[in-house]
């Protein structure tokens, strides 16, 4: 099943001129289909330079930052990294 990127998230990435490509989408579901079966609620992807905070039991990414970015190197409220 596929996962839906948040408006919030969207705007993010298109802030920092993000954009993926069908085989990004297809490795970002490989990632979340993973988180899910480790049974992962929340989860930070890294995927590239962006981090993207997802809920894995909605499907849905929240925020994107980008990891080179200073002020928002915090998360919180996550229980899992995957690296994509």
């Amino acid at each position: 099943s596929s996962f839906t990127i948040s408006n919030h998230a969207a705007e993010r990435l298109k802030s920092r001129n993000i954009n993926f490509s069908e085989s990004d989408m297809k490795n970002i579901n490989s990632a979340i289909n993973k988180a899910e079966i480790k049974g992962c609620r929340e989860s930070a992807l890294l995927y590239n330079d962006t981090v993207l905070i997802t809920s894995i039991k909605n499907r849905t990414v929240i925020t994107a930052v980008d990891k080179n970015s200073s002020s928002d190197n915090v998360f919180t409220n996550i229980d899992s990294m995957v690296i994509v």
